[in-house]
């Protein structure tokens, strides 16, 4: 019997993906940009939203027993699923460079002997033998690094906090300056917008879990809690008095090997997960490929293009595509616990062992997933995603852009249930 992740397994795991510079620096942005008595309730708004959407797209993975991208077959058919798998593997492959080179940058800040180049190259060699390893291997070492990781972050954000709170910076905030220009929405969507990055992912590691509800509940709430954590160090850097340079916050803060561990571990926490699901994407899209293999390659690609600063003019690029996957989730969403999907996957999982439980779930889909019931499915995906376009060219758009493409395409995909009932 194939052995199961257990909840502290899961737990471990998301909270390593939340712990990056990423979200630290989208915490800097909002502190940076929003009136310190303003932020509180839509950054916690923010994160619960993002959490509850990574436990319903992560329970079913868990339930169905595939990874992220197969989900997606049973709602998008086999090439709206390899289209969305071939988009996230791109993505992945993308982001993983530039979390790199931004961990790589940071470091740079901390006045390592080394250079720029070979600091990407050393970081991109820990997360594929992360990967190559695997998670089961190393999961007393990942349990071991992520305690390490937060007694860290946890001397950090004490640090952080002594240098000046966020409401006595108020007066000296870039806020002031900027004129508070982010609303309500506006730090609404950034906080929810990490969360939600992990999509089109999580379901690559709840396939696996033993107790398919309790392990998704606790994968999603440790996410949300350490990312919210990250974010709040994030406000104290913006209120520190050193503008957006995390190395710096970390000097004033009197952290230097603790603070170079910190920026190591965290980034080949998350990309190391970035990684391991860029194999698994690539393996939705040909089922021949082993994902450790392609992980390990992705996390080469990763540093050539962290090195070549190509992905520092892409970035924009990166975001149009992350928008995708918003819309994507909520269509799947409806179709498995609304509509026949999830009733064709739940009986694909009772299936003797012998049957791949990959084939068995795209066996019992294509039997009743027809060609009209996946292009209205792309069609609710493709009318949230031109929302979600529109809407984030306009300034703080009530529900914010991401919300709003999310019912958008929720409600087209519920109308074909209704009338299908």
């Amino acid at each position: 019997m194939e052995k199961r992740t257990g909840l502290f397994t899961n737990a471990v795991i998301w909270f390593g993906v939340a712990v990056s510079v990423s979200e630290i620096e989208a915490g800097i942005e909002i502190g940076a940009e929003a009136a310190p008595g303003s932020l509180w309730l839509p950054l916690v708004l923010g994160h619960i939203v993002g959490g509850i959407f990574l436990f319903f797209v992560g329970l079913i993975g868990a339930r169905i027993r595939v990874n992220a991208m197969e989900t997606t077959a049973s709602v998008y058919g086999t090439y709206g699923s390899k289209f969305f798998a071939s988009l996230n593997l791109f993505q992945l492959v993308a982001w993983i460079a530039v979390l790199n080179a931004q961990g790589a940058s940071v470091l740079a800040g901390l006045d390592l002997p080394i250079s720029f180049p070979l600091t990407c190259v050393l970081l991109a060699v820990l997360i594929a033998l992360w990967v190559f390893v695997g998670l089961r291997r190393f999961a007393k070492v990942t349990t071991v690094v992520m305690a390490v990781l937060a007694v860290l972050l946890a001397a950090l954000t004490v640090k952080l906090f002594g240098t000046g709170s966020i409401s006595a910076g108020a007066s000296s905030s870039g806020a002031d300056s900027a004129g508070h220009a982010l609303g309500f929405w506006n730090i609404f969507e950034i906080s929810m917008a990490l969360p939600l990055s992990w999509l089109p992912v999580i379901s690559d590691y709840t396939k696996d879990v033993e107790k398919p509800v309790r392990a998704t509940a606790v994968s999603a709430i440790a996410y949300s809690i350490a990312s919210f954590w990250m974010y709040f160090i994030g406000l104290e850097i913006a209120n520190a008095g050193v503008g957006n340079d995390i190395a710096k916050a970390i000097l004033l803060a009197g952290l230097g090997i603790p603070g170079i561990v910190i920026v190591v571990l965290s980034t080949v926490t998350t990309n190391f997960l970035a990684a391991n699901s860029a194999g698994e994407s690539a393996k939705a899209i040909v089922h021949r490929l082993n994902p450790k293999i392609t992980g390990v390659v992705v996390s080469a690609i990763s540093a050539l293009l962290a090195i070549s600063g190509i992905m520092d003019h892409y970035i924009s690029f990166l975001y149009l595509i992350a928008s995708v996957f918003a819309p994507m989730a909520a269509v799947l969403l409806v179709s498995f616990y609304f509509g026949k999907a999830g009733a064709v996957h739940t009986g694909a999982v009772h299936i003797g062992e012998e049957t791949s439980r990959e084939d068995a779930a795209r066996e019992e889909t294509a039997r009743v997933s027809g060609k009209a019931f996946w292009i209205w499915n792309l069609f609710a995906w493709l009318a949230g995603f031109a929302v979600y376009q529109v809407a984030v060219r306009l300034d703080s758009v009530p529900l914010g852009p991401t919300l709003l493409a999310v019912i958008v395409s929720a409600a087209l995909a519920y109308a074909r249930v209704l009338v299908k009932r």
